[in-house]
């Protein structure tokens, strides 16, 4: 008999502090006031706390906190009109819209097939004298940062803008992702692992000027009330989704943890010569946001499972180098082999910290039993 098994079910994932939760959200309603207000600042004291950095700015999504940390390095001069930016070809095209969107040149790298990280070789190959800055993104929960990233990064003296949007809590060494920059972005969009009740965002850093412009941009340019230093935007993450994520983090560790756990019974049951795993990571440097799983026959698998009652999603069928959009860039006759192919082949498979251990089996079994 089939089991019912849906890509992610926002409903039960929000049900695992749905009392307190629920709680919160009273608190601000009663309280009458909904922005800029002391339950923001309360979370961004203990986001900054729990990502290791003296600074959190409450934004209102994932893209606004990139579009405007690359704003806030323009308006402080350490970028300038015209830079190139570089960033993995294998990413969600928010990275690469924040680039365009602030008159910066973009510049992909591939990645690497087994692990996904960032190929440290590409990367240094690609380095020229107008790029000034590396966007690194812990795509799928992993982080992409090594030691080879890090030593290039220093030669070429790159500012370091992390992209953290899927990986929540995630670790390199004993550092969060998020700390590990010059600033950090990040995405509380309902289906992260920190995920709001709808669009949230923020930003990370330990630069103060910085996270002062950030929050100045953010706010309509406001240097104090009335008085516009910038021509800035309104992006600013409301009270209610503070409030939830406030609730939230302290379990994320925990969560995350259980997400590890499902990840592993994947790893060891899966075996199917023709479905590849990822390389697998130290604990906590992949957080799991994304379980993905690359055939040449994905699409019949993606059918097959659905089939069989189990949910998949595609991360990303069309890499932002291919995108309509940006068919007049350079890159966009480019070759990225490594990404042309993961973006053909990949498939996610279902895990959170609702599934159980009989759920993530009963998947790989299906896995298991697909043939072509």
């Amino acid at each position: 008999m089939n089991m019912n098994i849906p890509y992610l079910d926002l409903k039960r994932v929000t049900a695992l502090h749905g009392a307190e939760i629920q709680q919160a959200v009273a608190d601000v309603v009663n309280s009458g006031w909904y922005l800029q207000g002391d339950v923001t600042r309360r979370f961004e004291h203990h986001y900054a706390d729990y990502i290791g950095t003296q600074h959190c700015v409450g934004v209102a999504n994932g893209l606004d906190a990139l579009s405007l940390t690359l704003r806030a390095y323009l308006e402080m001069g350490v970028l300038h009109e015209g830079d190139e930016v570089l960033m993995p070809a294998n990413t969600f095209l928010a990275t690469a819209l924040a680039v365009s969107d602030n008159g910066l040149k973009i510049g992909f790298v591939d990645v690497k097939e087994d692990t996904l990280e960032l190929n440290a070789d590409a990367l240094r190959n690609r380095v020229s004298p107008s790029t000034k800055a590396l966007i690194l993104v812990h795509l799928y929960g992993r982080c992409t940062y090594t030691e080879q990233v890090g030593k290039i990064v220093e030669e070429k003296n790159l500012l370091v803008i992390e992209d953290n949007a899927q990986a929540h809590g995630c670790m390199y060494q004993g550092k969060r992702t998020g700390s590990m920059g010059h600033a950090a972005c990040h995405s509380f969009y309902p289906g992260k692992n920190l995920g709001a009740l709808g669009d949230g965002g923020a930003v990370t850093t330990n630069d103060e000027e910085f996270a002062h412009t950030i929050r100045s941009i953010a706010n309509y340019g406001f240097s104090e009330k009335y008085v516009a230093k910038y021509k800035g935007r309104n992006s600013r993450l409301d009270e209610i989704q503070a409030a939830v994520l406030d609730v939230k983090l302290p379990y994320l560790d925990e969560e995350n943890r259980r997400r590890e756990v499902l990840a592993q019974i994947y790893y060891e049951m899966i075996a199917n010569d023709l479905i590849r795993l990822p390389m697998k990571m130290d604990s906590f440097s992949n957080v799991y946001h994304i379980f993905p799983v690359f055939t040449s026959h994905r699409d019949k698998l993606k059918q097959y499972l659905q089939s069989k009652g189990v949910g998949t999603l595609i991360h990303y069928p069309i890499p932002p180098h291919l995108q309509t959009c940006y068919r007049t860039l350079d890159e966009a006759s480019v070759a990225y082999p490594c990404t042309d192919r993961l973006a053909q082949e990949e498939l996610s498979l279902p895990l959170n910290p609702t599934m159980t251990e009989e759920e993530v089996r009963y998947v790989a079994d299906m896995i298991n039993a697909f043939s072509r």
